[in-house]
């Protein structure tokens, strides 16, 4: 892969300035974790996985930066790590690791607490390189040359630690010599299809076609879809799927046109504590992504909004969760053998 979204440097974290792209690739070393958590904030780096490596790997730079080593002082970074984004479940189950490892090991000294603390965290990073490897495996056997794959926001390896996940199917594909079309949705109102997907893949010499996310109905309507695949922030016990805003609508069209829809995650995206997705907290934006989310005015002064970042689709709309440890039936797979 060209990219490389993030990765450890001594003792900094350099990630690509998501937000700059595609205009200009824009690399940040940031020695400071409250400097990763406010990049987590403003998305500069984003996508379930992802931020969950971020924060990870904030916890030593935590450490090291405050001076303080003690387990009480890293457990109040952990929280404020956790704090950063609330719906992907990623963030806070790479904290908790990383925590439940220092405090089985009990290091005594800094640099025992630090070496338990990198070594978890590039753990973490280097096992989610190897699980979208796996989903890639996974995925690409759905898929037969020639077919063509709807996308929705950015799940490749701008928000992953490897090659992605619903985009680790597609460059799994394209390894495999299977001919994929992709047509990938703006993904409003940040636009992280027309920014990020379509500039990973077409930095891989993938066949891209970008479209409005309004434009996908009449796509399937004209059988120009075979698959929709899409990432996931969490999943619920019972399958229903938080992912970006826009998912939703795209799975109840898949469904009206006959379109089989996959959701590629790994298995550390299911959350066994939530049993539905009524249970999955929601983070919603500030409205000025939606009136003015690139500098520009586009509605009224004063205009009521409504910004969720994510919307739950519920497991009888996905046919399969394409995952590291394998292919499992949604819902939707369910109703159709039944």
């Amino acid at each position: 892969m060209k990219v490389r979204p993030l990765e450890r440097v001594g003792d900094k974290l350099r990630l690509i300035d998501q937000t700059r792209l595609p205009g200009e690739l824009v690399y940040r070393e940031l020695d400071d974790y409250r400097q990763i958590i406010a990049s987590i904030r403003r998305l500069e780096v984003r996508g379930a996985p992802a931020i969950g490596i971020a924060a990870a790997y904030a916890l030593p730079i935590g450490a090291i930066q405050t001076k303080r080593f003690d387990l009480a002082s890293l457990e109040e970074i952990a929280a404020e790590l956790k704090a950063a984004r609330p719906t992907a479940v990623n963030l806070a189950w790479a904290v908790d690791r990383v925590m439940s490892r220092l405090r089985s090991e009990q290091p005594t000294t800094p640099d025992d607490v630090l070496r338990v603390l990198w070594s978890e965290a590039e753990a973490i990073h280097e096992e989610d390189r190897q699980m979208c490897i796996r989903i890639g495996e996974h995925g690409a056997a759905l898929i037969k040359d020639g077919d063509s794959i709807l996308t929705h926001c950015n799940a490749g390896a701008l928000a992953t630690g490897g090659i992605g996940t619903a985009l680790g199917v597609i460059y799994t594909c394209r390894d495999q010599g299977k001919r994929i079309k992709v047509y990938a949705g703006e993904t409003r109102p940040l636009l992280q299809g027309a920014r990020l997907t379509v500039w990973e893949l077409m930095q891989e010499g993938i066949d891209v076609t970008l479209i409005c996310d309004s434009m996908a109905a009449v796509l399937m309507a004209q059988g120009r879809v075979d698959h929709v695949i899409v990432g996931a922030d969490r999943i619920a016990r019972n399958g229903d799927t938080a992912n970006k805003i826009g998912t939703y609508g795209l799975a109840v069209l898949a469904k009206v046109h006959g379109v089989p829809l996959y959701v590629a995650a790994p298995i550390s995206t299911f959350d066994g504590q939530i049993e539905s997705g009524k249970e999955i907290p929601v983070e919603e934006r500030d409205g000025t992504e939606i009136t003015e989310g690139f500098g520009s005015r586009t509605a009224p002064e004063g205009v009521k909004t409504f910004s969720p970042a994510f919307d739950i689709t519920p497991n009888e709309l996905i046919n399969y969760f394409i995952t590291d440890g394998g292919i499992r039936k949604g819902g939707r797979t369910a109703q159709r053998a039944g």
